[in-house]
C-alpha cells in the first residue's frame, strides 16, 4: 500500500496511509503542503510514539514488562516508584536519554521529538495498563 509523508513544522516527520492522510489534511489540500495543523499532529502524536516505541523498544519493553530489570518497567506504579520526578512525560523522556543502561544508545538514534512523543505513549499506555 502506498504511504504518504508529512513533513511538520519542527522536523517532525508522519508517514500515514492515504486515508488517514485525507482525514487530517483534506481542508488542506488546496493549499501548499505542508500544511498539517497543530491540532493534527497532536491526534497523530499518540500513534506516532506507538509506531516509534515498537520499532526502537518493544523488544525489551513489549507490554509493559522490562525483560532486563522486571521490576524497573515501564508501568505507572514502577515509574512512580523508582524514577525521581514521578509519572510524566518529562521524567520518562529523561530516563530514555539519561538511562544508565541501554535506554541512551537507543536514544541517540532517535531526535528530541521522537524521544518526547515516546514518553507521551509510555505515560498513555502505562495510565491504560498497556491495554
Amino acid at each position: 500500500m502506498t504511504s504518504i509523508l508529512f513533513v511538520v513544522a519542527g522536523g517532525l516527520a508522519f508517514v500515514l496511509q492515504p486515508a488517514q492522510a485525507f482525514a487530517l489534511a483534506g481542508p488542506c489540500l488546496a493549499r501548499p503542503a505542508p500544511c498539517l495543523r497543530r491540532s493534527a499532529a497532536a491526534a497523530m502524536s499518540a500513534q506516532t510514539g506507538e509506531h516509534i516505541f515498537s520499532a526502537n523498544c518493544a523488544a525489551s519493553h513489549a507490554g509493559g514488562l522490562n525483560a532486563i530489570v522486571h521490576e524497573r518497567s515501564p508501568e505507572k506504579t514502577a515509574i512512580d516508584k523508582y524514577l525521581t520526578g514521578g509519572f510524566n512525560e518529562k521524567t520518562v523522556a529523561y530516563q530514555i536519554k539519561k538511562d544508565k543502561h541501554v535506554l541512551p544508545v537507543v536514544a541517540e538514534r532517535m531526535a528530541d521529538a521522537e524521544v518526547a512523543l515516546v514518553a507521551a505513549y509510555v505515560i498513555k499506555s502505562a495510565a491504560n495498563r498497556w491495554d
